[in-house]
C-alpha cells in the first residue's frame, strides 16, 4: 500500500508545456502599451464605475419585507 506507484499514465507534453508556462510567466512578463492599458483598466476604472454605480443607488431599494403590490423603489 504505502510503495504503489500511483502515476501509471504517462503524462501528456502539452499539458506539461502549459504547466511551466503558467509556473514561470512572471519571469517573461514585460510592460507594453498593452498591458499598461489593460492593468489601469482593471485596476482603476472598473472599480471605479462599479463603486460610482454603488454609491449612486445605494438605499434606493429596499428588498426586505416586501409585499406583493408594494413598490421596490424608495425614491
Amino acid at each position: 500500500m504505502a510503495g504503489l506507484e500511483h502515476h501509471k499514465v504517462l503524462m501528456d507534453p502539452a499539458f506539461v508545456r502549459l504547466n511551466n508556462m503558467q509556473v514561470n510567466r512572471y519571469k517573461y512578463f514585460r510592460w507594453t502599451p498593452r498591458t499598461g492599458l489593460l492593468t489601469t483598466l482593471y485596476v482603476f476604472v472598473i472599480p471605479g464605475i462599479v463603486g460610482y454605480i454603488g454609491w449612486k443607488w445605494d438605499g434606493a431599494f429596499d428588498l426586505r419585507a416586501k409585499r406583493r403590490g408594494d413598490l421596490i423603489a424608495e425614491r
